[in-house]
């Protein structure tokens, strides 16, 4: 049985910046892109916020 830890961890990317860096645009064109729900993310306390495995998922196409 896996550990509760391993079941619920979530690779989360937080900020725009961070974001931009994982899929090589600017800071201002991905938060452009955030703002206009173009990406699978979430504000968060006025932070955005995605899971990794979300986002390279909807870049391969697996989900849109």
């Amino acid at each position: 049985m896996k550990k509760l830890e391993e079941t619920t961890s979530l690779d989360l990317i937080w900020g725009a910046e961070e974001i931009a860096k994982i899929i090589g645009r600017s800071a201002r064109a991905t938060f452009d892109m955030l703002e206009k729900r173009q990406l699978p993310a979430r504000k968060v306390n006025g932070r955005w916020v995605v899971e990794r495995s979300k986002l390279v998922a909807f870049f391969k196409g697996d989900a849109a």
